[in-house]
């Protein structure tokens, strides 16, 4: 999985449709290789990363769970942590 997509689900507040897309558009630009595509294949490239989000939505909006929300700040402070001890010097 492509480090840049993010986990969405149970996060309070819930993923925007930006974020969503965003996450899209990563998961498009991984699986086809194209950071942007040439003008040939922008047509399929937007219509795909449309369909990816669209399907992504659908999923957050139908997954559910017994665990507590997380908070989006909370898990950033998290990340930064891990990563400060990873790339530490």
């Amino acid at each position: 999985m492509c480090r840049n997509i993010r986990t969405l689900h149970n996060f309070d507040p819930p993923a925007s449709d930006e974020e969503i897309r965003a996450a899209a558009l990563q998961y498009v630009r991984k699986i086809s290789g194209f950071a942007k595509p040439s003008r040939a294949n922008a047509e399929a490239f937007d219509r795909a990363v449309h369909v990816v989000a669209e399907a992504s939505a659908e999923l957050l909006g139908e997954l559910q769970t017994a665990a507590p929300p997380r908070d989006r700040d909370v898990e950033a402070d998290k990340a930064r942590a891990r990563a400060q001890r990873r790339f530490a010097a």
